[in-house]
């Protein structure tokens, strides 16, 4: 059976395909390049050494300084028409600075999950209703769908943290349990997406939420193209950043507040992993040993009953039923602890998932604002 993430008609663009970020790995904090680390000072120049305001290239080509095309707009090679509606506001918020909020605040639903068949049944999948607020009207999105619009965005928005999607699965993709957990970690995508003042608004976002890709096939592939050959991207992409006349910063004041945030979101990686494994654990206790050694319990005063039972005075029968209900009730206790982590841990887990998918862009976000300050630092020391 073919996989519900195959790519089929309009998405064979080989453009459709972009490199994940994170090729580093969470939790990795590489070095700018081989030789130094991104907050060691650069070295004096002899007194005879001539002043020049240039600078060198990352000679790893492969860093993410590099591949977000950070280094090429310090440089000066970012070229390109910035339209109003491209521009992304930074304002001075009341903590420093913030992206400036989306005016137009909205929220998405996502329901009825459904099995879909094409080629004469020959290929099946699972299709979500989206409902966004703002426009009450809904479209149908499949998972391939979700995770084409994430590439799009990790690729458009290098230091913004998009959140990763619910992980993929080649097989039980039709079975009612993963299909209900998808959903729920969709949910929590759409949610945080729907908040993000930045990412809510981008045309992209907008396209996938809004466009009626069954009915309007022509209109979908017009906005899916147009976004795979966005130009405001990679060095570009920095061009849109718009920021407040009074919002100079002083340089090592804001590399100490990016080491501090390094140092808070390793350590809540660690946690987060550390909590990921004890809540997993107990909930696989909860769902299988308590329910079973509540059951025993419960089957031990069963057998007592039924061993007062063959007593026949009249006077034990309160007794044999008052036993009876006691198997009965941890029987009814085991099932408790069976569905407890549907309650409360599930959610937590649920949630802490797309926090660990945050933590893991981290360290490649920080990379690049590293890379940026790096060169600030060597024009200071060469002027």
């Amino acid at each position: 059976q073919a996989s519900d993430d195959d790519w089929d008609d309009e998405w064979d663009d080989s453009s459709t395909v972009a490199d994940e970020p994170g090729a580093l790995g969470s939790g990795a904090y590489p070095d700018l390049d081989g030789s130094s680390s991104a907050g060691a000072p650069p070295q004096h120049h002899p007194s005879g050494a001539k002043s020049s305001a240039t600078v060198s290239r990352n000679l790893n080509r492969f860093s993410t300084f590099v591949k977000s095309g950070g280094e090429a707009f310090v440089l000066g090679e970012a070229s390109g028409f910035v339209k109003d509606g491209d521009k992304l506001c930074v304002v001075l918020g009341p903590y420093g600075p913030e992206w400036q909020e989306n005016p137009y605040p909205f929220q998405c639903t996502i329901d009825d999950p459904t099995k879909q068949t094409k080629f004469k049944g020959m290929k099946s999948y699972i299709s979500y209703k989206l409902v966004p607020t703002h426009t009450q009207v809904p479209v149908h999105r499949r998972y391939k769908h979700f995770d084409w619009l994430y590439a799009r965005l990790a690729e458009k928005f290098p230091v913004i943290s998009v959140p990763h999607l619910p992980e993929k699965q080649a097989t039980g993709r039709f079975e009612e349990d993963f299909i209900s957990k998808r959903r729920k970690g969709l949910i929590w995508w759409m949610n945080h997406m729907a908040s993000h003042p930045v990412l809510a608004q981008c045309d992209v976002f907008q396209h996938f939420l809004t466009c009626p890709s069954s009915t309007d096939e022509k209109a979908w592939k017009q906005g899916k193209r147009k976004a795979e050959k966005d130009e405001m991207v990679g060095a570009n992409f920095f061009l849109t950043l718009s920021t407040p006349p009074a919002a100079a910063l002083d340089l090592q004041e804001v590399e100490s507040k990016i080491d501090g945030f390094k140092c808070f979101t390793k350590k809540m990686d660690d946690s987060a992993l550390q909590l990921n494994h004890t809540a997993n654990e107990f909930a696989r206790k909860q769902v299988t040993g308590f329910k079973k050694e509540y059951q025993k319990v419960g089957q031990s005063f069963r057998g007592l009953s039924q061993a007062f039972e063959l007593d026949q005075q009249a006077f034990s029968a309160g007794l044999n039923q008052a036993i009876a209900f006691t198997g009965d009730a941890y029987d009814a206790i085991g099932e408790l602890f069976a569905e407890q982590p549907r309650q409360d841990l599930d959610p937590v887990m649920d949630l802490l998932a797309l926090y660990q998918g945050h933590l893991a862009n981290f360290p490649d976000i920080i990379h690049v604002q590293k890379g940026k300050a790096w060169p600030l630092e060597q024009m200071v020391w060469n002027v």
